[in-house]
């Protein structure tokens, strides 16, 4: 006798057996045996001796919801609370992952059509679609914080120091030019920098002042920028992402090589405008390089 054929011996009329629950389901034992082993889909009753599963009608709706749920890759954490939650909080965590894949998939496929043109020869041509231009930039004296950190958390530091550095310029007699991070070392999914956010302040004295007071968590620092002369491209805020940046960045390399100039200091992203304001289109930041 298997465990799908047993059912004589719960008392509990409303119990099913394994095979039996697994029809109402419309799922397959095997399925429900790896739910309960993944603590997705726990039986309503174990028989001690035999360690035969049992379930109640009621739960087919669950396990017919983590089927689903797995269809569509989520992962196990999240399927548990989806689960528990139910309702409008389920459905809403259900659409905030399927926003990120969406997301994700979005940026894989542009990464797709970048590579592609690598590989086939026609980035040459991709590079013709950034103008590049130069720009003399004036000494600067900046507030800045440095930190080790790879691609995916990278959008969020950007954002969260340049905010902390700006509430520092408002206590160092303001803005003195528009913020930008300098990539001091690659920054990808393998190498972690660092970045470093900069932000122009008029007044160095009160910028050290503030620095040593409340800069301490985030090694905030105070420097002198030296006047330089960039090399630069602007892009939409929809560019900013990976890989569409990169292309920017090596659009500027080739214009660099092509008019035989050299290079003279680290890389960086401009931000010039309101972020959080910008449409897809809309340009927000520089991506240059010093050169001599």
């Amino acid at each position: 006798m298997t465990e799908d054929d047993v059912g004589d011996d719960v008392a509990d009329e409303d119990l099913l057996t394994i095979g039996a629950f697994a029809a109402r389901a419309r799922l397959s034992a095997k399925a429900l045996r790896l739910y309960d082993r993944l603590g997705l889909l726990t039986p309503a009753y174990v028989d001690e001796v035999s360690g035969y599963r049992y379930y109640r009608a009621g739960q087919a709706e669950r396990a017919r919801t983590v089927a689903l749920l797995r269809r569509l890759d989520m992962p196990l954490a999240l399927i548990a609370e989806v689960v528990e939650l139910g309702g409008t909080g389920a459905a809403d965590r259900v659409a905030g992952y399927w926003a990120d894949v969406e997301e994700r998939i979005a940026s894989q496929r542009t990464l797709v059509e970048y590579l592609r043109g690598r590989l086939s020869g026609r980035s040459s041509a991709m590079y013709g679609k950034f103008v590049v231009e130069t720009v003399e930039v004036p000494e600067q004296v900046v507030l800045t914080q440095t930190r080790h950190t790879l691609a995916d958390e990278l959008p969020m530091w950007i954002g969260a120091s340049l905010g902390r550095l700006e509430e520092g310029a408002k206590a160092s007699g303001g803005l003195n030019g528009v913020p930008f991070v300098v990539y001091h070392a690659e920054v990808s999914t393998e190498s972690d920098g660092p970045a470093e956010s900069c932000v122009p302040v008029v007044d160095e004295a009160a910028a050290r002042v503030w620095a040593a007071e409340h800069g301490r968590a985030w090694e905030t620092k105070v420097r002198v920028e030296p006047a330089r002369r960039l090399a630069y491209t602007r892009i939409a805020k929809a560019q900013v992402a990976h890989p569409q940046i990169i292309a920017a960045f090596e659009a500027v390399e080739e214009w660099i090589a092509a008019q035989g100039l050299a290079y003279a200091g680290p890389c960086r992203e401009i931000y010039f405008t309101d972020w959080a304001a910008a449409g897809p289109a809309d340009p927000v930041c520089d991506v240059a390089f010093p050169i001599a």
